[in-house]
């Protein structure tokens, strides 16, 4: 919506059926898209995996206002005394360590990288 509102369209006030809204997941989403011929926005990840795309084309790549930042945090310990911080920790240093951002880019389907690690350095 953030994106409709930046250029100055409020879609659910247009006039037409030309919007619609699918409150799904992205492979229910992409499903929906394919079998209406319609556009939709995804992430790389979805679309890279999925397979039913039918006619449907990547457009658009790599915008910045399509930025789609993925992130770990720790759930605290104080108030969630359930949870293993010392695992988690492990797991968080890991992830954003070396080791972790080389699995990340490394990650691929049919050949194509689904995510570029920026964690910055420890």
């Amino acid at each position: 919506m953030a994106l409709w509102q930046k250029a100055g369209i409020d879609p659910r006030q247009e006039s037409g059926t030309w919007y619609r809204e699918a409150g799904a997941g992205m492979g229910a989403t992409l499903n929906m898209a394919a079998a209406m011929n319609a556009c939709t926005l995804s992430d790389r990840a979805t679309w890279i995996a999925f397979r039913n795309k039918g006619d449907l084309v990547m457009a658009v790549e790599g915008d910045p206002a399509l930025f789609n930042q993925y992130g770990v945090i720790l759930v605290n310990p104080k108030r969630h005394p359930h949870v293993k911080e010392k695992a988690a920790r492990a797991f968080i240093d890991w992830l954003t360590g070396p080791e972790g951002q080389k699995a990340i880019a490394g990650y691929r389907v049919n050949g194509q990288q689904l995510f570029f690690p920026n964690a910055p350095p420890h």
